[in-house]
């Protein structure tokens, strides 16, 4: 028993030796393993981390939501004074805004006031529409956030556009004006039109039964906004409540193309039915106070011409001086500009802008009403009441002859040489005809593809077009849109005003060939800004782009240096808005309606409130309280 118990002791001390060894064995194996673990953890972090494209935009997008949110969550925070407060304390104590100001002078509620909002700055919205548009039923489709714009640019351009024949909704497509005051207080998020207007009057204690939006599509021609949507009728039945209500004569107040179209309104007005609104020539003195234009283009302007003409404006062309040839390039196959002008050209309102009265108002070839007119290389500072600039005139002893009659010129040259050494072709005689290699590749359709290299080289050819030749150029270039304008406007001088013929709605929009109301007792203001550059005259060259670009384009290399600084990037300016010309904004009240005359047989009073410009002493006030531009 001992012998067998010390065997056993003997094996299991083997055993427990084994099992020693064993563990022994385990434990360097674990030790090994964690050393190459080690090693190749130590090879990762010697390695530079891959980092994918993903991870990136993730990273970034991340940040950029945190920022957003955590600003969000400040501004949501923070009290409701704060931001006046910040402001006070950087620019000073503010002034009160004109409405309280009134108020503390005593000034209490009396006229009804009617707003007629000027082109563009109408919101429309979408009633019907194509399948593309699906889910836009009464969203806006102009003014507001323009998303639109960026999600289905085809589809917004298809249903913004009015029908090419007709002028008005092309088939399974409405595109409405936005109603009440919300049409036309801002035109997007932050950028007010007639807001601040409406919120001073407010604190006067005004409201909506006294307040009214004349709010239309100003994509039509006037009498086609009665035609479709009686808008004018509209207008009609709301001054006449306003006025049965309050017992006082109502104020107007239109602003930019809201002028011309409450010109038309006045006639319509008084004018019998079924032209007219069958109100009687009595009907303006009975219901019209005051009527206070708003940078007026009485007599148009000349950037509507080149609008239409090549879809471009100054600042189009300088961003195309800038970047060459970026602003034509086909984005995503859409080309740009033949679909703007190809919309553009559906809105017959745009022809109401035409300059009116041709040579005899703008000037012919080698002169023009503001002959002499000196640029102002300076703007006048911030509450200043004089000009501080110099003129060129004071710099270099003597002012270059420009010829603003010129509104359009191929070349400097041409617009700079006197007209008896200019030689032209008459465009009218060339023959058109499309000439495309291949038809296939134009991204849109337009009239200067229909026209050919011939008619195109034709018009390059006359040289200069001065405003009584640009009827005829435009007729040219785009005879449906023409055909359209010439039954709802002209842009003639009347030489009796009593002839019938003048009866017709489409002289109504024309102060030079209309009269205004029998109102001996009505008022009318003109006030407009100065002080501001504003396109005149341009200088095209024929476009060295594609077969299926615009072949004409604002010459940008176009400038005249220290002797003419009223050329700048192929653009001749002159004193007024940004926008309207003073000729145009100011020449009515001052000569035309000035007294009795032919075209203001009543001597209603008419007045002019010239603002001169003063840019923003800094950003935080916007616009500025004193500026004199356009909108």
């Amino acid at each position: 028993m001992l012998r067998r118990r010390k065997g056993s002791e003997t094996k299991k001390a083997s055993n427990s030796e084994l099992q020693i060894g064993g563990d022994d064995e385990k434990k360097g194996r674990d030790r090994d393993e964690k050393s190459r673990k080690s090693r190749l953890e130590e090879e990762r972090e010697k390695k530079p981390k891959k980092w994918s494209c993903v991870d990136s935009c993730c990273w970034l997008i991340g940040c950029i939501c945190s920022v957003w949110w955590f600003l969000l969550f400040l501004y949501n925070a923070m009290p409701a004074s704060f931001p006046q407060y910040v402001t006070e304390a950087i620019t000073g104590p503010l002034p009160d805004p004109p409405g309280v100001k009134l108020q503390k002078e005593g000034l209490q509620v009396k006229h009804p006031v009617v707003f007629v909002p000027g082109i563009v700055t109408g919101g429309l919205e979408l009633w019907e529409g194509h399948q593309c548009a699906e889910g836009l039923f009464r969203k806006r489709l102009w003014g507001g956030t323009f998303g639109e714009v960026y999600k289905r640019p085809l589809c917004w351009v298809e249903h913004m556009s009015l029908d090419n024949e007709t002028g008005l909704d092309p088939p399974g497509i409405r595109v409405r004006p936005v109603s009440g005051l919300v049409a036309a207080d801002y035109f997007a998020p932050g950028y007010f039109v007639w807001a601040v207007l409406i919120a001073n009057l407010a604190r006067l204690g005004y409201e909506e039964k006294n307040m009214y939006m004349a709010a239309y599509d100003w994509r039509s021609s006037f009498q086609s906004t009665e035609v479709r949507d009686q808008t004018l009728s509209r207008m009609k039945s709301n001054i006449e409540l306003m006025v049965a209500t309050s017992g006082r004569k109502v104020v107007v107040i239109p602003h930019s193309m809201g002028v011309l179209y409450f010109l038309h309104f006045m006639k319509w007005v008084e004018a019998s039915t079924p032209m007219g609104g069958g109100g009687g020539p009595d009907w303006c003195a009975k219901h019209i106070k005051a009527v206070m234009n708003i940078g007026g283009p009485f007599l148009g302007v000349p950037k509507a011409v080149s609008g239409l003409f090549s879809a471009e404006a100054k600042d189009i062309a300088v961003a195309r001086g800038i970047a060459p040839g970026v602003l034509d390039m086909d984005v995503f196959g859409l080309q740009t500009f033949q679909h703007v002008m190809r919309m553009t050209r559906t809105w017959d309102s745009t022809m109401s802008m035409i300059p009116k009265g041709g040579d005899t108002i703008w000037g012919g070839l080698d002169w023009s009403p503001e002959e002499g007119y000196e640029c102002i290389l300076k703007k006048m500072k911030n509450n200043d009441t004089q000009m501080v600039g110099q003129t060129v005139k004071g710099i270099s002893g003597y002012t270059k002859h420009v010829h603003y009659g010129r509104i359009i010129s191929f070349g400097k040259d041409v617009a700079e040489t006197h007209s008896s050494e200019i030689k032209r072709t008459d465009f009218r005689d060339a023959v058109k005809g499309n000439n495309l290699a291949n038809k296939t590749s134009c991204d849109v359709w337009t009239e200067y593809h229909d026209m050919g290299m011939e008619g195109i080289k034709a018009v390059a050819d006359f040289k200069v077009y001065t405003a009584g030749s640009l009827l005829n150029l435009l007729h040219f270039v785009a005879p449906k849109m023409m055909k359209r304008g010439s039954a709802h406007f002209s842009y003639g001088i009347a030489d009796n005003l009593d002839d019938k013929k003048y009866e017709h709605y489409r002289y109504w929009s024309n102060p030079l060939e209309t009269k205004l109301p029998n109102a001996p007792d009505m008022e009318i203001f003109s006030m407009y800004g100065v002080g501001i550059p504003t396109e005149r005259a341009y200088v095209y060259k024929l476009s060295s782009g594609a077969e299926c670009y615009i072949p004409f384009q604002i010459d940008t290399s176009a400038d005249g240096g220290h002797d003419c600084t009223c050329l700048k990037g192929g653009v001749f300016s002159v004193d007024g808005d940004e926008t309207v010309p003073i000729l145009s904004a100011g020449f009515m009240a001052a000569k035309g309606w000035r007294g009795k005359t032919r075209f203001n047989p009543s001597g209603i009073r008419t007045y002019i409130r010239e603002y001169n410009h003063a840019p923003p002493a800094n950003l935080l006030e916007g616009r500025g309280t004193q500026s004199g531009a356009h909108v």
